[in-house]
């Protein structure tokens, strides 16, 4: 049986989409969508984009949902909507909120077209230090600290330096490797 290290799974940074500071939330979009078609039909398609400072270090993050909540700029102000729904708020309270505020109130054409311009920074994702990992620590942690912490991904450092990106998703498919051939 493979023992699967961090090294082995991760996604290298140079694969990844990233943009950095000052981009747009439309060259976010194209950051990722050339990163699909470059990336390796046989994986997961990335489903987020990096965001870089001026030195070439990854300061923030912006997932398919970050990027829809930047579509609107009131979501923005209010808190978090996984928070909300965890609070045991109903839908007919949420649509409620939706209405109030006129939330995405518009053609889609014309509120992606003033998002487009949105900057990144002003809606990206603040990495915290749960979001970090060391190359050299165990699968058993990553899949620690991708359940506890709800993460879809961990940033991999390799001296301090941000290397590659863990997935979820391909932490999943070697435990599911693993899985299946130890159970038959």
């Amino acid at each position: 049986m493979k023992a699967y290290k961090i090294e082995d799974l991760m996604v290298p940074l140079s694969e990844y989409a990233t943009v950095t500071i000052g981009a747009t939330l439309f060259e976010a979009v194209l950051a990722l969508e050339k990163a699909q078609l470059e990336f390796d039909k046989t994986k997961y398609l990335h489903r987020a984009v990096l965001v870089l400072d001026k030195k070439g270090e990854v300061v923030g993050k912006i997932s398919q949902h970050t990027a829809l909540k930047a579509l609107e700029p009131q979501y923005l102000k209010m808190a978090d909507s996984a928070s909300v729904s965890h609070y045991g708020f109903s839908v007919d309270f949420l649509k409620g909120l939706q209405d109030q505020y006129s939330l995405l109130d518009g053609a889609l054409e014309n509120i992606c077209q003033k998002a487009a311009q949105t900057k990144v920074e002003s809606f990206m994702s603040k990495l915290t230090e749960g979001e970090y990992i060391e190359i050299d620590d165990s699968l058993d942690k990553a899949i620690h600290m991708l359940v506890m912490g709800h993460y879809q991904s961990l940033l991999v450092r390799k001296a301090g330096k941000v290397v590659g990106v863990l997935r979820l998703t391909d932490v999943f498919a070697a435990v599911f490797h693993v899985m299946k051939s130890c159970c038959r």
